[in-house]
């Protein structure tokens, strides 16, 4: 006997059951961002990033 079911959509008791078909089953929609927040994420750390270069270079340069 395997440990893993081959079907894994099919529940393995009353309380799976209950979850897939009353309160639904969630699907994995992974990495999906909207534009507009890849954008702004993108400027944050972007701009985070160079702001800590610029500190790195501007204390080595300056001391």
């Amino acid at each position: 006997m395997t440990k893993y079911t081959e079907e894994p959509d099919k529940p393995f008791n009353d309380a799976m059951e209950h979850m897939h078909h009353i309160e639904g089953y969630p699907i994995t929609k992974g990495g999906k961002l909207p534009l507009g927040i890849k954008i702004i994420g993108y400027f944050l750390f972007g701009g985070l990033f160079l702001m800590m270069l610029f500190a790195i270079v501007a204390n080595i340069w300056f001391n």
